[in-house]
């Protein structure tokens, strides 16, 4: 049977990934609402980012690009029987190492909490408060990795709605931890804790029923010498870095970020949680997509759709991560103040986290264009150049956080701290977590420029004809939308004092008159729809 379009596949996947994000983003609002920017909310964003972190390195990252492409190669080649135990095998593997992990994880919370959240070790109450909330969302990353290993089945049969459907079960729990479950606890924030806990539970029950329509639900089975699972291990262990970059250096933004002011953690969390909006919604499902696709290709030696397929890919990424950047930035303060500006979140608060989103979207094409490189590489289960390429930008982003904090420490100083030593002005000076954002941006344009170098001197990829004038109509029609943005700005340039629903109304104007413009202008200039069907 022909698998569907690649296009297809990307809108079924975007489809469900966007009922996702807008859950996300009433999550976000859910926890400002109930608890603001405080050290209570610092304490769970660590809590929740150091399992969230290892889940996107192992299930989202470095399993995914090798699980994939060899399960494709064994789905392809051989039989039935071979596939369902490869995927026993592989699911008792890692299910057995990842619990080993999660136990020491939570016996030893405490130490974790020491080695990434250094800043608070000073701060007694957020410490422990810290620790207790570890304890209850590490095994989420037991469960969500079990998940990962379902989807990864799922898109290999080109099933892409279950698996991008299935966050949105994290979200409805933390929703309802945050406004049902919180006023019921002695702590309110530890209901944080015991949603992602349920979440993580409920995400792998439910991709049962699925697998068995498969026939490749089976019995998790130890598999350490098992050709296929040995094979993924190798291809998995150098990509723990290449992969996952990007959450490498978010992990060590966190670690900096404890020696900054109070609410910095908060602030940096609202700012990626609105980038992995567009960002998950194109750039992680284009990714996801044309991993198989690639994958599928490179087994039948098919040089040319190989090549078709990953400029399709570079063009729809282009297509949505550039004019989405733009409007991050220029839309960042808005925005924060209409999703975030209630209850315990202040006019403060907004100014704070709009900085690092600013900053932070900077890097969103590079973000996304990753998300599509990589996969040329692992596709043909080549982990070295990812790894040096992530490991060097890892490099980089941790020499610009040192940079760029102390060049905003020289801007922002004053006379009256002229007494006061280093680490006091890291946590009396606000708006220093804008640093740690604009290194992360750099560091991934960092990444991308040595993938694409590789890319092209190991002649893997052939640009297609009419690179030129989709550049053109890309630019001119940015140029559009940017100015109609700023005009608007301009006309309504005061959001805090602006009431909810005019705020509302303000930012649903300004998004369609931007998005309007850009595809009316787009359109105009030659664009259409089927430029994107793909190959």
């Amino acid at each position: 049977m022909k698998p569907p379009s690649m296009l297809r596949s990307l809108l079924t996947f975007s489809g469900g990934t966007l009922v996702s994000r807008v859950l996300g983003l009433v999550r976000e609002m859910a926890i400002a609402w109930a608890f603001g920017a405080s050290a209570a909310t610092d304490a769970f964003w660590v809590a929740f980012r150091i399992p969230n972190f290892m889940r996107r390195l192992f299930a989202e990252g470095s399993f995914s690009v090798a699980f994939v492409p060899v399960l494709t190669e064994v789905k392809e080649t051989r039989s039935h029987a071979e596939l369902k135990e490869l995927v026993s095998r592989t699911a008792g593997t890692l299910g057995t190492i990842l619990l080993v992990v999660t136990a020491l994880g939570v016996l030893g919370a405490g130490w974790v909490t020491r080695g990434f959240a250094p800043g608070s070790i000073d701060e007694p109450e957020k410490f422990a408060l810290t620790t207790d909330l570890l304890r209850l969302t590490f095994p989420f990353l037991l469960f969500v990795s079990l998940t990962a290993l379902a989807g990864g089945v799922l898109n290999s049969f080109n099933k892409f709605a279950l698996p991008a459907l299935t966050p949105v079960i994290l979200n409805v729990c933390m929703i309802g931890g945050a406004l049902w479950l919180s006023p019921h606890l002695d702590v309110p924030i530890m209901a944080m804790g015991w949603a992602i806990l349920a979440a993580g539970i409920l995400q792998l029950l439910i991709q049962f029923p699925s697998l068995r329509k498969l026939d490749l639900l089976s019995l998790p089975r130890w598999g350490w010498q098992h050709a296929g699972v040995r094979k993924i291990l190798r291809l998995m262990v150098p990509t723990l870095f290449g992969s996952s970059v990007a959450q490498v250096n978010l992990l060590l933004d966190t670690l900096i970020a404890s020696f900054l002011i109070t609410g910095s953690q908060t602030w940096l969390a609202q700012s990626d949680r609105l980038l992995e909006f567009p960002l998950g919604l194109f750039g992680v499902a284009l990714g996801t997509v044309i991993l198989p696709t690639l994958s599928r290709h490179h087994v039948s030696t098919d040089h040319d759709g190989f090549s078709k397929a990953l400029d399709w890919g570079l063009r729809t990424t282009l297509l949505i991560a550039v004019p989405a950047m733009l409007a991050l930035v220029l839309l960042s303060k808005p925005l924060l103040a209409t999703l975030f500006k209630h209850g315990a979140f202040t006019a403060h608060d907004v100014q704070m986290a709009s900085m690092s989103l600013s900053a932070l979207a900077l890097g969103l094409p590079a973000f996304a264009l990753v998300k599509v490189v990589a996969p040329a590489f692992y596709a043909r289960q080549n982990t070295r150049t990812p790894v040096r390429a992530g490991i060097i930008a890892m490099i980089a982003s941790m020499l610009l956080n040192v940079l760029f904090i102390g060049a905003l420490l020289l801007l922002w100083d004053t006379p009256e701290m002229a007494d006061t030593g280093w680490f006091a002005r890291l946590s009396s000076i606000p708006g220093l977590h804008m640093a740690l954002a604009l290194a992360s941006a750099s560091a991934s344009y960092i990444n991308l420029s040595l993938l694409w170098r590789a890319l092209k001197l190991e002649g893997i990829y052939q640009p297609q004809p009419g690179w030129m004038r989709h550049l053109t109509r890309l630019a001119i029609a940015c140029l559009v939308m940017s100015v109609i943005l700023w005009l608007g700005l301009q006309y309504w340039s005061n959001w805090d004092s602006a009431s909810a629903s005019s705020r509302a109304i303000r930012l649903s104007a300004l998004v369609c008159a931007g998005g309007g413009s850009f595809v009316a202008v787009l359109f105009a200039a030659g664009f259409r729809l089927r430029d994107l069907r793909g190959p």
